[in-house]
């Protein structure tokens, strides 16, 4: 009776939970799924992670290359984010060029990266105007679930968190790179960015972490983003019902709880790895 009620009035089915304060999976309006988290999974690459948000599961490579710094920035190296949402994570993509969502996903990344102050590109640079450090990072969907963002964010930061960068002199007789991969260090995080997403429903009710299908029967999504020491970093609301000075005050004091709990897992993962070598 239950699957039929869900198939037939799946917005009826949703708000019946809501009105008792809880979701159809058992959680609590302001409850995130379980998000596990596994860094080094991809061997070839120079740094990387993947995340898991209940269903959700996204992982990134990250690939270092040699380049010639910007013009407009000659002693910075850049990073280059791409998100990739493929047929594989769900029958909502097509294959072919990126879509509207991985689009908005990937502008959305390199927002967050500049605004939040990740990394402080100049120690990417090796030489002004001559070599600097672009970091490639690939970011791709494996099954798709909702809240994206909030994934991406965190195993973005997940993998430059475990990228090594070989050390390279500038050969002042030859003019060229010499790379010495024996000695690596690691990338310097400046700062933690972490999103929380939600979802607004008949314009009043905010939930957490929402699930694709909470995510299509929403009015309004938003996405959160702050760094350890409780900054807003990003604000991304995509259209819909407008919120009240005082929900987005909640959602940002959930945001501020939630950046706490991610580098928790960040710092329990990474400490795990160290003791197993």
């Amino acid at each position: 009776m239950a699957a039929g009620f869900k198939t037939a009035e799946p917005l009826e089915y949703h708000r019946s939970f809501l009105r008792e304060n809880c979701r159809p999976d058992g959680r609590e309006l302001g409850e995130f799924r379980p998000t596990t988290l596994n860094i080094n999974s991809i061997s070839t690459a120079d740094g990387s992670a993947l995340v898991k948000i209940g269903n959700t599961t996204v992982i990134c490579g990250i690939k270092a290359e040699l380049a010639v710094p910007p013009s407009e920035a000659q002693n910075k190296g850049y990073i280059v984010p791409n998100v990739d949402l493929p047929p594989l994570c769900s029958s909502r993509f097509r294959a072919g060029p990126p879509g509207e969502q991985a689009q908005a996903a990937c502008q959305f990344i390199a927002d967050v990266i500049e605004s939040s102050d990740l990394i402080n590109l100049e120690e990417l640079c090796i030489e002004k105007a001559k070599l600097c450090w672009v970091l490639y990072c690939d970011i791709m969907c494996l099954d798709y679930d909702g809240n994206l963002l909030d994934t991406c964010i965190t195993v973005l930061l997940a993998a430059l968190k475990t990228t090594q960068l070989p050390e390279v002199t500038i050969n002042k007789e030859t003019d060229l790179a010499e790379v010495d991969i024996e000695k690596k260090r690691r990338l310097k995080i400046n700062r933690h960015p972490v999103g929380s997403s939600f979802a607004v429903f008949d314009d009043s009710i905010i939930i957490v972490d929402p699930t694709a299908e909470e995510e299509s029967l929403s009015t309004a999504l938003m996405t959160v983003v702050t760094d350890e020491e409780d900054r807003l970093c990003a604000v991304h609301k995509p259209g819909g019902t407008s919120l009240s000075g005082e929900k987005l005050q909640h959602c940002i004091n959930r945001a501020i709880t939630r950046n706490k709990e991610i580098r928790k897992l960040l710092d329990k993962v990474n400490e795990s790895t160290k003791t197993m070598k």
